[in-house]
C-alpha cells in the first residue's frame, strides 16, 4: 500500500476525519488500518476471538474482551507522510488491560525494513536473530550517556526538559516514531529514551515488551508500577526506557519535574 502511495501528494492526503486517538487521519492511516484489521477478519473467521483497539478505528469486539489486540496502523505517520525513514506498524496483544499485561509485541520499521518481535518470557528478535539481553549503555568522552533518544519533539516541550537533559545526555536523537525509538533501546543502539508528553498505549504497547524481553528497562513514570499505564488511547504518561536502573530513575525524574 505504502508503495503504490509513494509521492508527497498521495502520502500528504488527508480523509477529512478524526481517528479516535484524536489525530487527523491520513489516507494512508487509513489504508493501512484497513489491512491489518483484514487480516484480524480473517482470524475471527477461523474462530478466534479477542478485541482490538486501534489508532483510528477505536474499540472493535471480535468476541472475547479477556485478549487484546493493541494496533497502531504507522507509528510516525508524519514521517511517511514527509518521506522520512522511520514509520512502523505496532501491534501488541495483551491478556489484560495493562503494559504489563502485554505478552506479544511486534514493530515493522517500513523505512528500515526491520522486523522486531518479542514474547513475554521468550526473547526478544531483530530480523530473526535474538538481541542481546547483555547489552549495557555507553557513555561519551565526558561520561554523560552517549546517546538519548527524544520522542515528542515539540520545541515547546523540548525547551522545559533541555537544562536537565544538559547533565546527563552526550547526545540526543529524534526519530519521530515512538515504537522504532522504543526498539533502538532494545537493539543497544540508544542507551535510552524519554518521551516528552504522554504517549498512547498503541504507540509503545508492542516497543515496550521488546525492550523489556531484551534486557532494558522501560516505566510509564505518571504511575506508581512502572507498567501499570492501561491499554486505552488517553496519552497517560510519558514512556521512558533504558539499559540501565539508574539512568531510567534520572530520566523518569525529568518527566515528573515538567
Amino acid at each position: 500500500m505504502l508503495a503504490g502511495r509513494s509521492s508527497p501528494s498521495q502520502r500528504a492526503a488527508e480523509t477529512g476525519t478524526t481517528g479516535s486517538g484524536g489525530d487527523h487521519t491520513l489516507e494512508i492511516d487509513e489504508a493501512a488500518e484497513a489491512i491489518v484489521f483484514a487480516e484480524l477478519d480473517r482470524l475471527h473467521a477461523r474462530g478466534h476471538r479477542f478485541s482490538a483497539i486501534s489508532e483510528e478505528r477505536g474499540e472493535v469486539d471480535f468476541g472475547d474482551p479477556e485478549v487484546l489486540v493493541v494496533i497502531d496502523p504507522i507509528d510516525g505517520s508524519l514521517n511517511a507522510k514527509r518521506g522520512l525513514a522511520h514509520h512502523a506498524l505496532s501491534v501488541a496483544v495483551a491478556e489484560g488491560t495493562t503494559m504489563a499485561d502485554v505478552a506479544f509485541g511486534y514493530v515493522h520499521d517500513f523505512g528500515t525494513a526491520e522486523e522486531w518481535w518479542a514474547t513475554r518470557g521468550g526473547g526478544a528478535h531483530l530480523n530473526g536473530a535474538r538481541l542481546n539481553r547483555s547489552v549495557g549503555e555507553r557513555h561519551g568522552p565526558d561520561g554523560r550517556i552517549e546517546v538519548v533518544g527524544i520522542e515528542s519533539a515539540d520545541p515547546r516541550w523540548l525547551a522545559g526538559c533541555v537544562a536537565a537533559l544538559v547533565d546527563r545526555a552526550y547526545r540526543l536523537r529524534a526519530l519521530g516514531a515512538i515504537a522504532p525509538s522504543l526498539c533502538q533501546v532494545a537493539a543497544g543502539r540508544f542507551d535510552a529514551l524519554v518521551s516528552l508528553r504522554g504517549c498512547r498505549a498503541v504507540d509503545a504497547a508492542a516497543a515496550q515488551l521488546i525492550v523489556r524481553e531484551a534486557g532494558g528497562l522501560v516505566s510509564f513514570p505518571a504511575f506508581s508500577e512502572p507498567l501499570a499505564a492501561p491499554l486505552d488511547l488517553v496519552p497517560h504518561s510519558p514512556v521512558v526506557a533504558a539499559r540501565a536502573a539508574a539512568t531510567l530513575a534520572e530520566l523518569e525524574a525529568i518527566c515528573l519535574s515538567r
